[in-house]
């Protein structure tokens, strides 16, 4: 996931934030690309792989800090050889996962976990809270490259709807909710910000 870049989408995105035409962005991703686009507003609705927190007293480090210390406690680990699945999955050797030394919290040697929303766990308050309040400043809801199977992306879709915010809907494919939404776009969510973008800055170009 590291060396994952921003595609056409995130940049403009971060394109239309900068122009004042998007406000706040909340993804469900937790590859921080659209900050690595330019976004600047964005809410991590499930959080971010790039930071791992203390289960205990809750102190922050970056993946990339664990990830040295990982390796001072197992330097051999990275010569064994693992099939490494698109979704980050291997199978490795019941043997070397009993040999594998974990890293506690450098704060208080508590268990660390990756800063993100597990299936089964909750999105944190203040999170849900910060998104909401971005939507009820809004104008219009914007609904890109997701199906909102999941509820914690559907629920501000709903909330939208209730509040009389209109909705558009750009994605290949079913959008649940999709009902409700006075434009639904079925194309390439990259292709239609790109064009987007390119057009609101001819028109402002134009006055």
């Amino acid at each position: 996931m590291r060396h994952a870049e921003p595609n056409a989408g995130h940049r403009a995105l971060a394109q239309l934030e900068a122009r004042g035409s998007v406000t706040h962005v909340i993804t469900q991703n937790v590859d921080r690309l659209h900050t690595r686009a330019g976004s600047r507003s964005v809410t991590e609705l499930h959080g971010a792989i790039a930071e791992v927190h203390c289960l205990g007293c809750g102190a922050l480090e970056s993946r990339d800090d664990l990830q040295a210390r990982l390796l001072v406690r197992n330097p051999d680990w990275m010569s064994h050889a693992v099939t490494v699945a698109p979704d980050g999955d291997a199978d490795v050797r019941d043997e070397l996962i009993e040999r594998f030394e974990v890293a506690p919290c450098v704060a208080c040697g508590g268990i660390l976990k990756p800063r993100v929303v597990f299936f089964g766990e909750n999105v944190a308050k203040v999170t849900v809270d910060e998104a909401f309040g971005a939507l009820q400043a809004a104008d219009l809801l914007l609904v890109v490259g997701t199906s909102l199977t999941v509820f914690s992306g559907y629920r501000f879709l709903l909330r939208a709807a209730d509040r009389g915010i209109p909705i558009a809907l750009v994605n290949r494919g079913p959008v649940r909710g999709e009902e409700r939404a006075t434009l639904k776009i079925e194309a390439s969510t990259g292709a239609t910000l790109t064009e987007l973008a390119r057009r609101l800055a001819l028109s402002a170009e134009e006055e």
